[in-house]
């Protein structure tokens, strides 16, 4: 479904207290400059922001940086932290191919991927969150032991992404499950987001990944999506 264009999104993004215009200039700095020294923590496809901000409240010792392709749906999520600010938290309008030109490495703590586009057909596979080309991408950014946490709707992307993160050598799945409301474990401290809220309240099942970064001489266990 095509986004309804907003006008000025990107300008009231990037000039917003709570956006960012010029990411590039804090590549190796994030942390002493815009995190204030705070673990940083990064979702792609960041949307509205419903997720982050609740991160952002629940963790203040943390920060959170937000990016999305879509200026039309950040908006959403900056006009939220205007009426209500937090100071941990920053959103801004980037491209998710380009990570590795604005994060050093090790820069990144963690990553989230929430019900990002399943792109569905074949020929669109490495447009995928969880394709191996990003999951490169991701190495690049995240110190060892740094984790993702993945979730979605979509039964054929998780299956994908099993089977990317297993054949991949710097990344180890730690914990998964294909319902994940139902799985005390995975489920404790969940938070949300508007797709997970939607979906759930339709009886849909949200499946969930989360998985690791590898020492240079550690072998991965393959794990099985099922």
């Amino acid at each position: 479904m095509r986004l309804k264009n907003v006008p000025g999104a990107v300008e009231a993004v990037e000039n917003s207290l709570f956006g960012i215009k010029d990411p590039y200039v804090f590549k190796g700095k994030w942390r002493s400059t815009v995190a204030e020294d705070k673990p940083i923590y990064l979702e792609i496809g960041a949307g509205k922001g419903q997720f982050l901000y609740k991160k952002a409240m629940l963790e203040p010792d943390n920060f959170f940086i937000g990016i999305d392709f879509y200026a039309s749906v950040l908006i959403k999520a900056v006009r939220k932290l205007e009426k209500e600010p937090l100071s941990n938290i920053k959103f801004f309008r980037f491209d998710g191919y380009k990570l590795n030109e604005i994060f050093d490495k090790g820069e990144i703590d963690g990553i989230f991927l929430n019900f990002s586009d399943p792109w569905p057909k074949k020929r669109h596979a490495k447009r995928r969150l969880t394709s191996g080309r990003f999951l490169d991408l991701y190495s690049e950014i995240l110190p060892v032991g740094g984790k993702i946490e993945f979730k979605t709707d979509n039964k054929d992307l998780y299956d994908f992404s099993i089977e990317e993160i297993n054949a991949h050598p710097k990344f180890a799945i730690l914990a998964n499950t294909e319902d994940l409301h139902n799985d005390e474990n995975m489920n404790a401290g969940n938070v949300t987001t508007e797709y997970e809220d939607k979906f759930s309240a339709q009886g849909m099942p949200i499946y969930k990944i989360i998985f690791e970064l590898l020492p240079d001489d550690a072998v991965a266990v393959p794990t099985s999506s099922s």
